[in-house]
């Protein structure tokens, strides 16, 4: 027998004999690298462990370490999801089972629905198979063979799934047990590593994703490779339930959506409304300060002026249908931008008046499907912290970067310390398929890539993730429990100034097109606060709360010392409720720890006769007595500097 090299990832090079599989390599390094393998990659490709190799290969032995690795672990754990299901519901029919983010989802045709009693025999039988330490082990089949054993087994979907991707005479499935499954693969050795999961949910799920098609059941299940892991995954789902801003939201009187008036919209109640006006009043203040003209513009514009923006060709099935005025047609808007430059269009700009920036808290409409809505999250309209920015090439690195100090100052405001940064370029191998030339794409990514740089932001360059319109600059946020959400954007337009005939005139007296750049910080109003809410888990800190410090009597004979300290606190601008019901101290107490109310202030015959209050907070407990005034003065100093509390 020949034999062949293997050039491991430190460089060095093992000679073992043809055949020899990569299970076999990591033993020969090490019994602990053995133990801990999942699956191999082979000249760039991810194999099994148990694929013999017959040439020489660079060789990679993963481990639970890399990202890949886990995937294909998930994707084992699906596998064996559908295993049980079979063994348990002989009559199912299988769809498709990949692994997603955090486990896996096996797609099923099954005329009763799953319920949560099914799910929990349906784990149990898993965990059964996996014990058997069942090994994965894939098969070959020709092609007419593959189709047979399916349609034998009534598994239409398959048959299906067969004709369509097997494009070779042999066809791979993998076994585990008495479950074959066409699959390509690759899967970990066997099913005895796989202990730490659960299974989530089941939802319905069209076959292929398609309307009209079959309506499947799609069981999720969470897998992490140790226990550790899912144990931490499954606390931070709790907290998540805790945190959701539906429930915060209704509890707290902050929001609500009325099915009389339609799913997707948004009703904000005085508590909220409040919280969001203080939002809107620091942005414009900060959108004032940084040399930003504000503007209004229409809900409502004349349909052509979308056929001009391109709009109503590329975004229409995301946009309300038009509205008749008049014989002519209307359209409700779906974004700011061409409102903006319609005013940037008003009169010739001259280069002595660039770079004109306008901003707009503007409400736009957008036909999201009823299955996507979700709380403020996913909308039908929806209020965007908009600007656009229209200057000279030699002004763009400068409005980049404060764009992305702008986004600092957001985060820092709203008590958010950890983000990420990406940066979406354009796929240089296809230039035809964008607006602008080469050297304008150029000329924008080198502007974003070299502020970056300069502010020593780290991020992560994604080719090909671009619009077709221009690269931009995208900051994830990273909220209390860990979850990215994403903030700003930094958009460069190279399509809209080309369909609009956007000019300004230059110092050398010529007529020049103004590079344009779209500016989100919140992204938008709705979808920020409900991130808001979920990070601060509903307690807002004392500058957006919006009851700041409840007064509580002991009893009906210190409401007029509360009514008094009421007044005070009220005339001095904070946002004040007085607790005079007839109720217990405790009773007070909790309720206003339920409203998350920052401050709380017991007022008893102590406090009447010495002018004082005796001050509560929600989160540190009782803070003792002190006199108003001084009260009054640390929560001053609190509000003003926007402290995070």
């Amino acid at each position: 027998m020949s034999n062949i090299q293997i050039t491991l990832p430190d460089g060095a090079v093992r000679e073992v004999p043809s055949g020899t599989t990569a299970a076999q390599v990591a033993h020969q390094i090490s019994p602990r690298l053995a133990k801990e393998a999942l699956v191999a990659r082979a000249d760039g490709d991810l194999v099994d462990l148990s694929l013999p190799l017959n040439h020489n290969a660079k060789l990679s032995i993963l481990t639970a370490k890399d990202p890949d690795a886990v995937q294909v672990f998930r994707h084992s754990a699906a596998h064996l999801l559908a295993a049980a299901v079979l063994e348990l519901y002989p009559d199912v029919k299988l769809g498709v089972g990949p692994p997603i983010d955090t486990g896996f989802f096996y797609e099923f045709l099954r005329e009763q629905p799953f319920t949560p009693e099914d799910l929990e025999k349906i784990e149990a039988r898993m965990r059964e198979l996996a014990a058997k330490d069942t090994p994965n082990e894939r098969k070959l089949i020709p092609k007419p063979e593959a189709l047979e054993l399916y349609r034998k087994s009534n598994q239409e979907f398959k048959c299906e799934l067969v004709e369509e991707k097997a494009d070779d005479p042999m066809v791979s499935f993998y076994t585990t047990g008495k479950f074959i499954d066409f699959c390509r693969g690759p899967h970990i050795p066997s099913t005895g590593r796989i202990k730490a999961f659960k299974l989530m949910s089941v939802a319905g799920a069209y076959w292929k994703g398609q309307e009209g098609n079959p309506q499947m059941q799609r069981i999720y299940g969470a897998c992490f490779v140790d226990q550790k892991e899912l144990d931490e995954y499954l606390h931070k789902l709790e907290e998540a339930k805790r945190r959701d801003h539906r429930k915060l939201g209704q509890e707290l009187d902050l929001f609500s959506i009325q099915e009389e008036a339609g799913p997707g919209l948004i009703f904000w109640h005085p508590k909220g409304a409040l919280i969001r006006k203080e939002m809107e009043d620091w942005l414009r203040a900060e959108l004032a300060r940084r040399g930003y003209d504000l503007v209004f513009t229409p809900h409502i514009m004349r349909l052509d002026l979308w056929k001009t923006s391109g709009h109503a060709n590329f975004y229409r099935e995301n946009m309300f249908g038009p509205v008749e005025v008049e014989k002519a047609e209307y359209q409700l808007k779906p974004m700011n931008c061409p409102g903006h430059i319609l005013i940037f269009k008003s009169h010739l700009r001259s280069y002595r008046e660039l770079p004109v920036r306008l901003a707009e808290l503007g409400t736009v409409y957008r036909y999201e499907r009823s299955g996507v809505l979700h709380g403020l999250l996913r909308v039908r309209g929806f209020t965007q912290d908009d600007a656009h920015i229209f200057c000279m090439p030699e002004q763009i690195e400068k409005e980049i970067q404060d764009c992305i100090e702008f986004a600092w100052e957001v985060l820092r405001v709203f008590g958010f310390s950890d983000y990420v940064v990406e940066l979406s370029g354009g796929d240089p191998t296809h230039p035809e398929v964008y607006a602008g030339s080469v050297e304008d794409w150029k000329r924008a990514e080198e502007a974003l890539t070299n502020t970056l740089n300069r502010l020593n932001v780290p991020y992560k360059y994604i080719p090909g993730e671009a619009a077709f319109y221009g690269p931009k600059i995208d900051v994830k946020l990273v909220d209390a429990i860990g979850r990215p959400w994403q903030l700003t954007t930094v958009q460069f337009d190279f399509n809209l100034p080309k369909r609009f005939d956007l000019e300004y005139v230059g110092e050398d007296g010529s007529r020049h097109q103004p590079l344009m750049v779209h500016r989100a910080l919140w992204g938008s109003v709705e979808r920020f606060f409900g991130v808001l809410i979920e990070h601060y888990a509903g307690a807002f800190p004392l500058w957006l709360a919006p009851v700041q410090v409840a007064v509580l009597p002991l009893s009906g004979k210190f409401e007029e010392y509360g009514k008094i300290v009421t007044r005070k606190i009220k005339e001095s601008g904070f946002r004040v409720h007085l607790d005079d019901r007839n109720e217990k101290l405790q009773a007070k107490i909790r309720d206003a720890q339920m409203q998350k109310v920052p401050y709380m202030l017991i007022l008893g015959g102590k406090e009447a006769e010495g002018g004082t209050v005796s001050v509560r907070h929600r989160a540190k407990g009782d803070l003792g007595p002190r006199p108003l005034d001084e009260f009054l003065s640390e929560i001053r100093q609190e509000a003003d500097s926007r402290a995070i509390s």
